[in-house]
C-alpha cells in the first residue's frame, strides 16, 4: 500500500469513530470542518426520494421555468405557494445526488434544477410572512447548495447567496431564545458550503449559547416549558420543539470534534426534551391537543412524533440514555408505555397527568399568561376558549385526531363556556388573564389543579378544580355565574365517536342510538373506554352523531381544503341554564375502563368533601390521599380524628398512613407568599423539607411553616415529609 492510501484510510477510520462516538469524548478527525460538512450532507441524503415523484416534477416543468398549480402572484401570509417551487428544487437536488436514485447524476435533473433556481433568483420572491424570507427559503436553498451547488453555474450560485444570506444573526426573526437557533443553523450550513471556517466557529458558539433558561422572556422556562413570544403562551410542542430539534441536530453534527458542545448544555437540552417536550405529549409520542395552538387547525397525518432528535442526542451524550431509549422505543411501537407522573408547568399554567393507560391535561391562563396564541397567518380562527380550563383525555392518542373542522368550539372538553350565537372575530382570540389564583400542587405523581376562572370574553366566572389519582380523576365547579341571557355549559368531552355510547339513568342502562338528546337522572355515561360518573344524578346532554365542517372555516391558508367533511362525534355536557348564579357541577372521569367495570364501580374510593367557592376538596380512601383547594383560609377534615387548617389561600395535598400524616405538599397559586402556614391536629415531627413544625399546646395542633419557592420558581410545589 502507498503512504497516501494509508493516510486516507486512517482519516476515514477516525471520521467513522468520531461520528459513531456515543459520548462527548473528543476524537478529532484530521479536518473537523469537512467531517461536519459530510455529516450534514449525508443527513440531507437520508431522506428517500421516490423516482415517480421526480419523474412528475420533471415532466410538468414548463418552458418558463415554473410548475403548474402554483400561484406565483400571491405572496400573502395565507398564500406563498412558492414553497412548492423550492420544495421541487430540493427533491431534484436529492435525486441528483443520491446513488440509489434513477436520476443520480441525471443531466435532465440538473438542468431542470438550474433553470428552476434561475427563475427564483431572477424573481427573488418575498413573502408577507417574514418566516419564509429568513427561514423557509434560505433553508431550502442552502440544501440545494450543499447537494448540488458545486455543479451549478458559479454566477447563479453567487446570485443565490444574498437570498440565503437573509438567514443571519441580526435578522429581525433571529430573536434570542426563539428562532435564532434555527436561523443560526441555516447560516452554519451555508458557511460549510462557502468554506468560511472562522465564521462557522462563531455561529456554532451562538447555537450552543441558545441553550439556557430565559424565564420571564422568550425561550426555555425554568419549568421546562417554552415561550416563543412575550405573551407567555405555551409553545413547547411547536416553536419549542423546533428549538430543541435544531440544537439536537447540531449536537450530533459536531459530536467528537473540536466544535463539540459542552456537556452541561447537552444535558440541559436533554432535560428539556424529556421533562418538557415529552411530558406535554401522550405517552411521549403524540402532542396533547390541549398544548396545541393555531396548529390544531392544520391536518396532521397520524400526529406521531419521530425519533431523529432523540437519536441525535444519544450520539452526543450518554446522559439519561435509558429514558431517551424508552421514548424512542415507544415512538417506534417497540415498547408499551409504563410512565406515571403528574407535572405542573407553573410558568405556563398547564398540568399533565400520565399513567400507563391514559394521558390527560388541564390548560389555563392568568394575569401572568395570556389565554391563547393569536391567529397568525389566519390559522386557528376559533381558538377563543381553548385555554379556559380545557381537559383533554387520551387513551391511544387518536381521540381528537384531525377533527378540528367539525368541532363545536364552544364545547371544549373541561371548559365552562357561554353559548353565543356565533364566535367573536379572530382578532378577539388573544386576551389578558383576569385572575391570579391559577396553579396546581403535585408531588410528581399525583396532583390537584385550581382555576379561579374569569372569562376575558364573556360575563362569566367559575371556580374550577381537578383532582388527579391513578385510575380516575374528579372535576369540580362552583360559583358558576353569568350576567348574560345566554346559556352556560360545562363539557365533559367532545371527541371522535368510536363504538357504542351507554348511559345509566335511574335504574336503566341504555345503548343510545345516533342523535342528540337531553336526559334526566344520569348516573354515568360510557364511551370508547372512558366512564363519566356523576356523584348525584344530573340532567345531561349527549350527542353521538355526524358533524360537518371544513378546514377552511378555521384556517384560511390558500392550501387549506375548502370542501365540507363529515365526522362522527361524541359530545357530553351539562347545561347550567341562562344567567346562572352560583351554579355548580361535579363529575368523575374513569379512563381505560370497560363497560362491565363501569356497571360495578360507582364512585369507588372517591369522596367529595366540599365543592364551594371557598373550598373544593376530595379524598381518595384507597390511596389515603386528600387534595384541597382553599380559595381563602379555612379547614378540612382529613379523617374522623384529624383536621387541617390552612391560614391562607392555596392548594394542599396530604398523604396519610392510617391516622398519621406522612407527607404534605403545598403550592401558592397567587405566587405572592414567601411562607405557607397550616396546622394539623396531632403531633408531627419533621422528617425532611424546608419547614418548621411546632406543637401548640393551647390549640392541640402542630403549626407548620414552610418556605415557598421564589422568583422564577414561584408557583412550584414543595413536599414536606414527617415521621
Amino acid at each position: 500500500m502507498t503512504s497516501k492510501f494509508l493516510l486516507f484510510l486512517l482519516a476515514q477510520l477516525l471520521a467513522l469513530a468520531a461520528w459513531s462516538q456515543p459520548t462527548n469524548v473528543q476524537v478529532h478527525a484530521p479536518d473537523d470542518f469537512e467531517l461536519i460538512k459530510k455529516r450534514v450532507t449525508d443527513n440531507l441524503l437520508s431522506y428517500r426520494v421516490a423516482d415517480t415523484r421526480v419523474e412528475g416534477i420533471l415532466n410538468t416543468f414548463r418552458s418558463d421555468s415554473t410548475w403548474p398549480g402554483i400561484n406565483y402572484a400571491d405572496v400573502s401570509r395565507e398564500g406563498f405557494e412558492h414553497r412548492d417551487h423550492y420544495s421541487n428544487m430540493v427533491t431534484l437536488a436529492r435525486a441528483w445526488k443520491s446513488p440509489g436514485s434513477k436520476y443520480y447524476k441525471s443531466r435532465k435533473a440538473l438542468s431542470t434544477l438550474t433553470a428552476a433556481l434561475g427563475f427564483w433568483v431572477r424573481n427573488d420572491f418575498i413573502c408577507d410572512n417574514w418566516w419564509y424570507n429568513q427561514i423557509g427559503t434560505p433553508d431550502n436553498l442552502v440544501t440545494v447548495m450543499l447537494l448540488a451547488g458545486d455543479k451549478l453555474p458559479k454566477e447563479l450560485v453567487a446570485k443565490a447567496q444574498p437570498i440565503i444570506g437573509r438567514a443571519h444573526l441580526t435578522a429581525s426573526g433571529a430573536r434570542p431564545s426563539g428562532d435564532r437557533i434555527k436561523i443560526a443553523g441555516i447560516l452554519a450550513k451555508n458557511l460549510l458550503f462557502t468554506g468560511d471556517k472562522e465564521k462557522f466557529t462563531q455561529v456554532i458558539e451562538v447555537i450552543e449559547g441558545e441553550i439556557k433558561f430565559s424565564t420571564g422572556s422568550r425561550g426555555m422556562q425554568h419549568d421546562f416549558s417554552f415561550h416563543h413570544r412575550e405573551d407567555r403562551v405555551n409553545n413547547t410542542n411547536s416553536y419549542g420543539t423546533g428549538y430543541a430539534d435544531a440544537f439536537a441536530e447540531w449536537a450530533a453534527y459536531v459530536a467528537g470534534t473540536r466544535y463539540a458542545f459542552s456537556e452541561g448544555k447537552i444535558d440541559q437540552l436533554i432535560d428539556y426534551y424529556l421533562d418538557g417536550i415529552c411530558k406535554q405529549m401522550v405517552y411521549g409520542k403524540i402532542v396533547d391537543p390541549g398544548a396545541r395552538n393555531r396548529d390544531i387547525s392544520r391536518a396532521d397525518g397520524s400526529g406521531k412524533a419521530g425519533t431523529a432528535s432523540l437519536e441525535r442526542l444519544m450520539k452526543a451524550s450518554d446522559y439519561r440514555k435509558a429514558e431517551l431509549e424508552q421514548i424512542i422505543n415507544i415512538r417506534k411501537g417497540e415498547a408499551s408505555p409504563t410512565l406515571s407522573y403528574g407535572k405542573f408547568f407553573w410558568q405556563t399554567e398547564y398540568y399533565t397527568h400520565q399513567r400507563p393507560g391514559y394521558f390527560t391535561s388541564v390548560r389555563m391562563f392568568s394575569t401572568r399568561n395570556r389565554n391563547m396564541e393569536q391567529p397568525y397567518n389566519s390559522e386557528g380562527l376559533k381558538n377563543h376558549h381553548r385555554g379556559d380550563g380545557t381537559n383533554y383525555l387520551s387513551l391511544r392518542g387518536d381521540e381528537y385526531l384531525n377533527m378540528a373542522p367539525v368541532v363545536d368550539w364552544q364545547k371544549i372538553p373541561g371548559a365552562t363556556i357561554l353559548q353565543k350565537a356565533e364566535m367573536p372575530p379572530p382578532e378577539e382570540i388573544q386576551k389578558d388573564g383576569l385572575t391570579d389564583f391559577v396553579g396546581a400542587v403535585t408531588d410528581g405523581l399525583y396532583g390537584a389543579v385550581a382555576f379561579d376562572f374569569k372569562s376575558p370574553h364573556d360575563p362569566l366566572s367559575a371556580r374550577k378544580s381537578w383532582f388527579f389519582f391513578d385510575k380516575e380523576y374528579v372535576c369540580l365547579g362552583a360559583g358558576i355565574s353569568s350576567g348574560s341571557n345566554l346559556p352556560v355549559v360545562t363539557t365533559m368531552n367532545q371527541c371522535l365517536l368510536k363504538g357504542e355510547v351507554v348511559v345509566s339513568t335511574g335504574t336503566l342502562e341504555t345503548q343510545l342510538q345516533s342523535g342528540q338528546r337531553e336526559l334526566d337522572q344520569v348516573n354515568w355515561v360510557h364511551h370508547d373506554g372512558v366512564g363519566y360518573v356523576f356523584p348525584k344524578p344530573v340532567k345531561a346532554n349527549i350527542s353521538n352523531q355526524a358533524e360537518k365542517g371544513s378546514w377552511f372555516s378555521i384556517n384560511k391558508q390558500s392550501d387549506s381544503p375548502k370542501e365540507e367533511i363529515s365526522l362522527d362525534v361524541f359530545k357530553l355536557w351539562i347545561d347550567h341554564g341562562k344567567r346562572p348564579s352560583n351554579a355548580s357541577y361535579a363529575y368523575m372521569v374513569v379512563p381505560a375502563v370497560t363497560l362491565h367495570e363501569m356497571k360495578e364501580g360507582g364512585m369507588r374510593h372517591v369522596e367529595i368533601l366540599s365543592n364551594t367557592t371557598s373550598l373544593q376538596a376530595v379524598r381518595h380512601t384507597g390511596l389515603d390521599l386528600l387534595q384541597a383547594v382553599f380559595y381563602k383560609a379555612g379547614e378540612v377534615q382529613l379523617s374522623d380524628q384529624l383536621k387541617l387548617v390552612c391560614d391562607q389561600p392555596g392548594i394542599v395535598m396530604v398523604k396519610m398512613n392510617g391516622e398519621k400524616i406522612s407527607e404534605i405538599s403545598v403550592a401558592d397559586p397567587n405566587r405572592e407568599l414567601w411562607k405557607f402556614h397550616l396546622s394539623v391536629s396531632g403531633k408531627l415531627e419533621k422528617k425532611s423539607g424546608d419547614c418548621t413544625a411546632a406543637w401548640n399546646v393551647k390549640s392541640g395542633m402542630t403549626d407548620i411553616s414552610a418556605e415557598l419557592p421564589k422568583d422564577e420558581m414561584a408557583g412550584q410545589s414543595i413536599t414536606l415529609k414527617f415521621e
